[in-house]
């Protein structure tokens, strides 16, 4: 669907990188969550750093998500060029996530 995540990737501060498949590119904060049910695991950095994308959604290994609506409504939009410095690791080999 036009807002599946296609690529996500662990930020400082426990942020994420995310782009959407309708071309749109942001960061998604975490902070005001990670004291609430679940979410307290990604407090946690070695734990965050595991976020990857099933289904179109961000998601972690012990299945926490962001709901579509929650992680568009909070996703602070970047510039394109930001985006694209954010996602050049992708020819790097970094540890981007990205559905395959």
């Amino acid at each position: 669907m036009y807002w599946d995540v296609k690529f996500v990737k662990p930020l400082p501060d426990f942020r994420i990188y995310v782009e959407i498949a309708d071309g749109r590119k942001g960061i998604f904060d975490l902070k005001p969550y990670l004291d609430h049910g679940v979410f307290r695991e990604l407090r946690n950095p070695q734990y965050f750093a595991q976020v990857g994308i099933v289904l179109g959604a961000v998601t972690w290994p012990n299945e926490q998500d962001i709901a579509p609506e929650m992680l568009l409504h909070g996703m602070i939009p970047i510039e394109t060029a930001a985006g694209d410095a954010l996602a050049a690791d992708r020819n790097a080999g970094s540890s981007l996530r990205r559905t395959g």
